[in-house]
């Protein structure tokens, strides 16, 4: 046998591929950055994170940043400008998810003033107990309300003293038109109206509704219904600012 232990001789194996230093330097800088961010989230929201589910959850994601970063420690070469373009995107992403919990009820106040510009009939909540309708071209206040849970279009009218059904929009909320009698008579622009006593089982406005709600139903034709007194003198308030109309419940 020759010295040099035949088939059976061992070579050793290759050394691995040594990893600069320089980027052990780069993996902890980013591990830094991550431990910053968390810390600047927990001072700007205090006891978000809280259980220990929340905690579980944030070790997770910590692993999977360490993991992910760690790609650095291993790449063969690395494209610094690619590398900067997806971290100022990251970071970019993360400032404005902050940015929107932060200020999410000012964002959401954003949304219902745009909502209300954009949709003027479609009451605004703007607070617990208020709503806020934006007027038309023309100056009035049409609002989408419900009569025993269908939809109605209401024109606001402080100056009708009952809350006024047209006959197309009692018929479509339920109301037996031939059961009624039309001998409420009513002045109006065009003249004397009659109409019919009837009491609703419900007229919502919004978050705003009130049960049992005595309206008229009107015998001529109508381009909208009308809401009255009857409806709005049951509110803590109501009152028009520029092209707005406030309504408080109780």
């Amino acid at each position: 046998m020759s010295g040099d232990g035949g088939p059976w001789r061992h070579e050793p194996e290759p050394p691995g591929p040594r990893i600069p230093g320089h980027r052990w330097l780069i993996w902890a800088a980013v591990m830094a950055l991550i431990g910053g961010g968390l810390w600047f989230l927990f001072r700007a929201f205090p006891g978000q994170v809280s259980t220990a589910d929340d905690w579980g959850w944030l070790l997770r994601i910590v692993i999977i940043l360490a993991f992910v970063s760690g790609a650095i420690l291993t790449a063969r070469r690395i494209d610094w400008s690619q590398k900067a373009r997806h971290a100022a995107i990251w970071i970019g992403i993360v400032a404005v998810m902050a940015v929107g919990v932060a200020y999410q009820d000012e964002l959401k106040e954003v949304g219902r003033r745009v909502s209300g510009e954009f949709a003027p009939a479609s009451p605004v909540r703007s607070g617990p107990r208020e709503l806020v309708v934006t007027a038309d071209d023309a100056g009035g206040f049409y609002l989408w309300g419900s009569v025993n849970g269908e939809r109605v279009r209401f024109l606001v009218d402080t100056g009708a003293s009952d809350t006024v059904l047209s006959p197309s929009d009692a018929e479509r909320v339920g109301v037996n038109m031939a059961g009624l009698r039309f001998d409420h008579m009513a002045e109006t622009a065009n003249g004397t109206g009659y109409g019919a006593r009837y009491v609703a089982s419900s007229v919502a406005v919004g978050s705003i509704a009130f049960s049992d709600l005595p309206v008229v139903v009107n015998q001529a034709p109508m381009s909208s219904s009308l809401l009255g007194m009857s409806f709005l003198r049951r509110l803590e308030s109501f009152q028009v600012r520029g092209r707005k109309l406030y309504l408080t419940a109780r």
